[in-house]
């Protein structure tokens, strides 16, 4: 079953890790996605890779400009930079937010689980991430573990560009599979 009706959200700004978001982003509409690179930015972002700045991406969407309605999931790619800056920015917290009231599938890579924590949805929830943030994690009250891929009611997370392949692969899984009866665990 492809992903024809399904409209999917990237959320990202400059600094974003460049395969974190290029390669879920192709895939998606390989699928037949409709996908929206959503920013705090207007008109275009920048990639980091190894070597330092990489290519820019056109922005479909200005945060303010969209809603969680619009969507059937959301993708939060890592980096440092990129989910650093975005954690302080209380629209994209709220925006984030509202996939998981919803009960919309969210995947999130490498250090973009950040953005989980300053939005207060990972308490009680089976994550991974990047190795570097786990005790930010733990201290926010999740269960980090040490996976390429760990789902946990439509939470999509993975650690580092390596576990990209099934970090998609699940993501896709959960776009499918839809909404989930409890994507907002109970304290």
């Amino acid at each position: 079953m492809k992903l024809e009706s399904k409209n999917i959200a990237i959320l990202a700004t400059n600094g974003f890790e460049k395969s974190e978001l290029f390669d879920p982003m192709n895939a998606l509409r390989n699928e037949g996605a409709n996908v929206d690179v959503v920013s705090t930015e207007r008109d275009e972002i920048k990639s980091l890779d190894a070597d330092g700045w990489g290519p820019a991406l056109k922005v479909d969407k200005h945060i303010l400009d969209v809603n969680e309605q619009d969507y059937n999931a959301l993708v939060l790619p890592g980096g440092v930079m990129n989910p650093d800056t975005l954690r302080t920015d209380t629209s994209v917290l709220a925006f984030v937010k509202s996939f998981f009231e919803s009960g919309k599938p969210v995947a999130a890579i490498c250090h973009a689980p950040w953005l989980l924590i300053s939005a207060d949805v990972v308490e009680n929830r089976k994550v991974t991430s990047f190795k570097s943030i786990k005790d930010d994690l733990v201290n926010a009250g999740a269960n980090w573990l040490d996976q390429e891929v760990v789902v946990d009611h439509g939470l999509v997370t993975s650690r580092n560009p390596n576990d990209l392949p099934a970090f998609i692969n699940k993501l896709i899984e959960e776009i499918r599979e839809g909404k989930h009866e409890k994507q907002v665990v109970d304290a």
